[in-house]
């Protein structure tokens, strides 16, 4: 499996940058995991869309998913020029309703539905899903393919014990870090993890490699690499455009 991050910012991109998206690769099929905003553009740097086979959403935040509502024109415009012969298949979350009704545009996309304890396999490869603590409902994804690769993304979320086994082992840890430690102290409710909190669950769960994403764009990458490195040596920032083999 290889990993191309197309957008690694949240909850807007800097000038030139994007939004989460992230293209998994397995034997010759492309995975979009996620389509915020500037995803579409950055991934034909890397495909034609026609050749997506399917998009994994971890929940419905528009810098999650705002692009989907723009790929759908593309894929119209595919279906009926005959270079696409089926509809791009979305897998996303069941919550909240009304933003899945959103989703169908002419039959472009043939949607179905993910939900934790509901594994779906997929061109050779196995997405498990657990929900997060986030404050609508998200799922983090676990994606084992036949040889025993696994790549974790963690979508959006706080801290939670329950994280730790699901993200166990894994040879790549793609978390959110949208906050440093010091953004959480005060007590207020956060809804993403501090770097920190980021180091420490790949430290506990054992991972091989971890990418710090969904990075703000108004502040030093590098302050949020150095605060995961605390607790996990190996922590990088993902970098837009950057293939990453798992």
């Amino acid at each position: 499996m290889n990993l191309t991050v197309l957008g690694c910012y949240g909850p807007y991109p800097p000038a030139g940058g994007a939004c989460s998206g992230y293209l998994l690769a397995h034997e010759g099929n492309y995975i979009l995991l996620d389509c915020g905003n500037g995803v579409l553009s950055k991934l034909q740097y890397f495909i034609n869309i026609n050749k997506l086979a399917a998009v994994f959403i971890s929940h419905f935040h528009s810098d999650h998913i705002s692009d989907l509502f723009i790929m759908r024109y593309a894929l119209q415009i595919d279906l009926e020029q005959g270079k696409r012969k089926n509809p791009l298949k979305i897998f996303a979350p069941t919550e909240p309703a009304e933003e899945l009704e959103r989703l169908p545009y002419k039959d472009v996309y043939a949607i179905e539905t993910i939900d934790e304890g509901k594994d779906v396999n997929f061109a050779s490869m196995k997405f498990s899903f657990i929900k997060t603590l986030h404050p609508i409902t998200c799922c983090a994804m676990r994606v084992q393919e036949a040889g025993g690769e696994t790549f974790i993304y963690s979508g959006d979320t706080a801290y939670f014990t329950e994280f730790i086994p699901f993200v166990q082992d894994a040879d790549l840890f793609l978390c959110e870090a949208n906050f440093l430690q010091g953004d959480l102290d005060n007590g207020t409710p956060h809804y993403h993890l501090s770097a920190s909190q980021a180091g420490q669950i790949a430290m506990q769960a054992g991972v091989r490699k971890l990418l710090l994403t969904h990075l703000p764009p108004h502040r030093e990458r590098s302050a949020y690499m150095e605060e995961a490195r605390l607790f996990f040596p190996e922590a990088a920032l993902a970098e837009e455009g950057k293939i990453y083999t798992i």
